[in-house]
């Protein structure tokens, strides 16, 4: 470990990039400590400890909303518009064949096409929530203030969404994880603090409880993140000239969980945006609408019905997210080319239809696996009455993925350049 840490302070490359990483994390945490205009903390605490909604929210916008920052919103426009332009490949093909087939400058038109949809998006969830918190009673805007504070918070996330994009680019890690990784990390100290300051005996099952949940989560995160399924794949011989070439033998690796953390990230933003919706139209002065208002939030409050909708969302998501990123004819079509075939399969529409079979079978496990991480938090408080757990098992899948993911970035760079 501490010989691993040599060699990264060493590499000049690596260096400069863990340096810029920490560089832009500190920016985001500076930004996430400024608060907006017209804004009653002590008021909003109260209100915000006492919310689900709001806790979810902290969580996905890397931990600046708990104070109302400047940058309250996070990468939660962005990763709204990721999700829909996802959603349009599997309606409109020619934005598939741009996102897969026209390698790297389809991607990058591609995800310029998310970014310029991050700024409506975030107009109007930031509308949405200084609206809500407004007739919640948290804040008192004027039209001057509302607008300003619209403008500040939409900026902010557009600037978030930079600040993530220049990890991706000039860093280590993706950008988006990282930030989130770090909203989570850095609320850690306050609450060790505040566990430590309400600490009674009593509460010694309760520590215990999370603290086995959080061991066994972190163990079956690592094994589903490491575990995959090799396919046997052999090359052909061929002859070019007086040279004879394959005749080798490989494997394809699938994955179990394809997909990390991205159904988790889908499922969240699709259910906070009813409940977003249904507190904006609680105290509609019409009673049609306050009355479907109520039905919503009573059906997204209640433990039960929220963890079946969100366990269904979680793995309907992660099979979407793995058919969108893993195309099993392309596949084919690169193995046939290059004289390799699955043992005992035909080429071509064989090998892709024996490819589609494996990866629903083991994907199966991966979408059960999440769905049931994301809702254990929501068992174990139903179970056991313990509430300090409501948000701890989607936390820490984030947060092990994440330094999973970073760390073979950073072995893959250090490999690079032992082998250079």
């Amino acid at each position: 470990m501490f010989n691993r840490l040599i060699l990264i302070l060493k590499d000049r490359d690596l260096r400069r990039k863990l340096f810029y990483l920490f560089g832009l994390l500190a920016i985001f945490r500076l930004a996430a400590s400024v608060p907006i205009l017209g804004i009653d903390k002590a008021l909003f605490q109260r209100f915000y400890n006492d919310s689900q909604l709001l806790g979810l929210l902290n969580i996905f916008s890397g931990g600046a909303l708990d104070n109302l920052s400047i940058v309250m919103l996070g990468l939660s426009p962005y990763i709204t518009a990721s999700i829909i332009m996802q959603l349009l490949t599997m309606i409109f093909p020619n934005l598939k064949e741009l996102y897969q087939e026209e390698g790297e400058a389809g991607r990058q038109k591609f995800n310029q096409y998310s970014r310029l949809l991050t700024v409506p998006l975030a107009i109007v969830q930031g509308f949405g929530l200084l609206t809500l918190l407004s007739r919640q009673g948290v804040v008192h805007f004027t039209f001057f203030e509302m607008l300003t504070n619209l403008i500040i918070v939409s900026a902010g996330a557009v600037f978030l969404m930079w600040i993530g994009e220049l990890i991706s680019e000039y860093g280590v890690g993706n950008g988006a994880s990282i930030m989130i990784f770090a909203g989570i990390v850095a609320r850690l100290p306050i609450s060790i603090q505040q566990a430590l300051v309400s600490f009674d005996a009593s509460q010694i099952p309760t520590f215990i409880a999370f603290s086995v949940i959080s061991i066994i989560t972190i163990a079956s995160v690592v094994i589903i993140s490491e575990g995959e399924r090799p396919i046997p794949i052999y090359y052909a011989k061929r002859v070019r000239g007086m040279r004879m070439y394959g005749g080798t033998s490989s494997h394809l690796p699938l994955r179990v969980n394809q997909a990390g953390v991205i159904p988790i990230i889908f499922a969240v933003s699709i259910l906070l945006f009813p409940q977003m919706i249904a507190g904006f139209f609680g105290a509609s002065k019409y009673i049609i609408l306050s009355k479907i208002a109520g039905a919503v939030t009573w059906f997204l409050t209640n433990s039960w019905f929220y963890g079946a909708t969100y366990f269904f969302l979680v793995f309907l998501f992660t099979y979407f997210y793995t058919a969108v990123t893993f195309d099993p004819k392309a596949i084919s079509q690169n193995l046939q080319r290059s004289g390799a075939f699955v043992p005992g399969i035909r080429p071509g529409n064989p090998t892709s239809d024996f490819l589609t079979k494996i990866v629903t079978r083991i994907t199966l496990v991966g979408a059960i696996f999440l769905g049931l991480i994301a809702i254990l938090p929501i068992i174990v408080q139903g179970a056991t009455g313990i509430t300090s757990l409501t948000v701890g098992g989607t936390a820490l899948l984030i947060v092990v993925s994440v330094v999973i993911e970073t760390a073979k970035q950073v072995e893959g760079q250090l490999s690079l350049r032992a082998y250079e």
